[in-house]
């Protein structure tokens, strides 16, 4: 597995590419690395930040997907019904949209100071969008 550091907010999480059980996300989201954006908090979906993303394409479909992300779980929501987006779970995640509930692709597993995921939810709600960067090591 590829290894990652995601930095968001200023706090580095080392993470893992699930290579194995979402190949083509990873392969569409690794064509986009070194990937920088902006979180900001969930609406519907519970302790999550995400990436609001649009009409942004990445050319894949449903796979290893789900609509109850672990804490430390980045998904990738690849469009349809609600805009693109990627979402990370902090504390309980059920995913969903003004729709209703959706599910979307866990393609990066946080694998260190997920301790400190419970500092990115207050601030991102409290301060407003915080940076999140994605880089290979």
């Amino acid at each position: 597995m590829t290894k990652l550091k995601v930095t968001i907010a200023g706090i580095e999480f080392d993470a893992l590419f699930e290579e194995d059980a979402a190949p083509k996300t990873v392969a569409a989201f690794r064509a986009q690395m070194p990937y920088t954006s902006k979180v900001v908090h969930v609406r519907w979906s519970g302790e999550g930040v995400w990436i609001p993303l649009g009409e942004t394409d990445f050319g894949v479909d449903y796979e290893n997907h789900t609509s109850f992300p672990a804490p430390g779980q980045f998904i990738l929501y690849p469009g349809g019904i609600s805009e693109t987006e990627i979402l990370l779970a902090y504390g309980g995640v059920h995913f969903a949209s003004k729709m209703g509930q959706l599910a979307g692709n866990h393609f990066i597993t946080l694998t260190s100071n997920l301790d400190k995921l419970k500092e990115i939810g207050p601030k991102v709600l409290w301060e407003g969008a915080q940076d999140i960067h994605f880089e290979e090591v």
